[in-house]
């Protein structure tokens, strides 16, 4: 008999403060009611939000707002937050209950800001229940704080926060109808494009002239280039760099534009000299890349003394 009239002192005793917690749990609903999900906080609320003794969790951002107080990072995060805290809307109201957001700026709150040894913004703790059936099974009680670390887009932040809330935070990234559209455009332009230049990608000489530039960039040292990530030119404007094991990226264009005009001369030489049904233009043709050949491969012969030193032969310059 004893013990049950000591049971029953023992709830009269405890309800009090369960009633309390009752209250302060409408209280904070009412207020992220108000606020489309989120808590606009004070030095007052905040302490009732992370009551030593509460059955709720809460997500809390520290920031700084204000234009005056010039945190460009907070500005651009605040979407973010409010994008996840929106979401968290649309959960059940008896799981929605258990959690709340909120949002503290450092004008409504500096006294926190004081206590928490805080000097930068935005930061994002979440605190767990500290009693009832959420309360963590380690019993640590003390704030976690998110990593920036994910970037400052809302995603990363749903799913972290996910792992404390009582359900998954039904967030989804919205759809980007600018870059569906853009995309739309482009592709609408690119077969409108190939349509018009379709004779052009068809012709067999676009093709034997980009098979011909590209054999002459590649033989020239483009690739040799790339893979040693070498500079374009030397620190002292110089282009050509010294020895059998170096090269320049300006060197590459150089010596790829002089294989292009002496492959040009002989070709022309070739081809299209031969064809030529005056004697006197067939001849001034002649003279004409003949001197080209040997003016290009000069200097061809020129640039490869410069670039191995000791070389001993040369052709006019």
């Amino acid at each position: 008999m004893k013990s049950l009239i000591f049971a029953g002192l023992c709830a009269l005793l405890a309800l009090p403060s369960s009633l309390a917690a009752t209250n302060t749990q409408q209280q904070l609903s009412q207020l992220a009611a108000a606020g489309n999900g989120i808590i606009k906080l004070n030095t007052e609320t905040f302490d009732l939000l992370t009551s030593p003794k509460r059955t709720w969790s809460a997500s809390i951002q520290l920031t700084a707002l204000d234009s005056k107080r010039r945190c460009n990072p907070c500005k651009e995060f605040n979407p973010s937050w409010d994008s996840v805290a929106k979401a968290w809307t649309h959960v059940p109201a008896d799981k929605r209950n258990e959690h709340f957001f909120a949002t503290l700026d450092f004008d409504d709150g500096s006294a926190v800001f004081q206590r928490l040894g805080l000097a930068s913004a935005p930061i994002v703790y979440h605190y767990p229940a500290t009693e009832g059936p959420r309360k963590l099974v380690s019993g640590n009680t003390s704030p976690v704080k998110y990593d920036f670390a994910e970037g400052f887009e809302a995603g990363p932040l749903a799913q972290y926060l996910s792992k404390y809330t009582p359900v998954t935070i039904p967030y989804r990234d919205p759809i980007d109808w600018a870059r569906w559209i853009t995309i739309a455009i482009g592709s609408i332009g690119s077969l409108l494009f190939l349509r018009f230049i379709s004779p052009i990608v068809q012709n067999k000489w676009t093709w034997a002239a980009v098979t011909v530039i590209t054999s002459l960039v590649m033989t020239s040292g483009y690739m040799f280039t790339r893979i040693r990530n070498s500079p374009f030119n030397g620190g002292d404007g110089n282009w050509i760099a010294s020895g059998y094991q170096n090269q320049f990226g300006q060197e590459v264009q150089v010596v790829a534009f002089i294989y292009g005009l002496l492959a040009f001369a002989f070709l022309m030489l070739t081809m299209v000299v031969p064809l030529q049904s005056s004697p006197s233009r067939q001849r001034m043709q002649v003279y004409l890349w003949t001197g080209v050949i040997m003016i290009v491969y000069s200097v061809l012969v020129s640039l490869f003394r410069v670039k191995n030193r000791g070389y001993p032969f040369k052709l006019f310059l």
